[in-house]
């Protein structure tokens, strides 16, 4: 993953140079403006891309979020990043009803826009130019699919961000794998209250698998099932990874990991926003970062790179 993104990074430095001279006389910002909460180690990763890119490309990039994830919050962000005029805004997209008038503000504005993670089918509408992310139905389509083939039966999808379309777009996408009706318990961010509601859950109705949409619902999913003696019995699947994530899938609790490859997601639009600001260079279209699947036979491939910010 990191070296494919070091790669790619080398031969756009090369061919900037080429183009146009060299890169320190053209100072470029970039921001990137995300709905990742403090707490959500999933985002340390992305950050660890931007902040790689910027160093590779020569850019100043700042990363701004709302501490608690707050969509309210994130809507002003982005308006003041607009109003400090950057070379280029980078945007993740979990409910286009609450950022879309601020993403049209920067568009409009003129600063060139690219939204990363969540919110590639809305892009085109709000005028962003590419999207940096994984196909989100498709992914959980692939889990329940791979949870099918394990042989579960009925299968329940803890959604920790309600407003975030994309994560209900995951559950379907599992539902529909397994070929049943969905049942998608919205959990929020507490890990205590997550906990607590899978325990009660899966007490009450004895499902033989459970999928997580990140490091905040697995986490407490996995501390549960401990709790409950049924680790590794109830078929866990989960999207993204972490540190406790990794130690689940190493011990056998978590069948495997949906790897999106956020440090791509947070690497490539850099990239992107630097050429473009000095040579009017875009990609074509959309860059799928994932799915990828992570098991225990290939975990150790990607350790290093899971949950930690440098």
């Amino acid at each position: 993953m990191k070296g494919f993104a070091s790669l790619l990074a080398a031969t756009a430095t090369a061919l900037s140079l080429g183009l146009g001279g060299a890169q320190a006389a053209d100072p470029v910002r970039i921001v990137v403006v995300t709905h990742g909460s403090n707490t959500d180690s999933f985002w340390n990763v992305v950050k660890n891309g931007v902040a790689d890119a910027a160093k590779a490309m020569s850019v100043t990039a700042e990363y701004r979020n709302p501490s608690t994830g707050d969509l309210t919050e994130m809507a002003r962000l982005i308006d003041a990043a607009v109003a400090s005029k950057p070379a280029g805004l980078i945007v993740s997209i979990p409910d286009p009803d609450a950022l879309g008038n601020a993403i049209k503000g920067a568009v409009a504005a003129g600063i060139p826009t690219v939204s990363i993670n969540s919110g590639s089918e809305v892009r085109e509408k709000l005028g962003v130019l590419f999207h940096v992310g994984q196909p989100e139905y498709a992914a959980g389509l692939g889990a329940g699919k791979q949870a099918k083939a394990a042989g579960v039966k009925d299968g329940l999808c803890v959604n920790h961000e309600i407003a975030n379309a994309a994560l209900e777009q995951r559950c379907q996408g599992y539902a529909d794998g397994l070929g049943i009706k969905l049942t998608m318990l919205d959990v929020g961010s507490d890990p205590t209250e997550i906990r607590n509601r899978i325990s009660a859950t899966m007490t009450q109705h004895k499902y033989d698998g459970v999928l997580t949409l990140g490091p905040t619902g697995a986490d407490p999913a996995l501390a549960a099932l401990q709790e409950m003696g049924t680790a590794g019995k109830v078929h866990f699947a989960t999207f993204d990874l972490g540190p406790k994530i990794i130690e689940g899938i190493k011990a056998g609790s978590i069948a495997f990991a949906i790897d999106q490859q956020q440090y791509l997601q947070g690497y490539l639009p850099v990239v992107a926003l630097a050429l473009h600001a000095r040579h009017g260079l875009l990609p074509g279209g959309d860059i799928l970062s994932g799915p990828g699947y992570v098991t225990k036979d290939s975990i150790g491939m990607v350790e290093k790179l899971a949950g930690t910010v440098r």
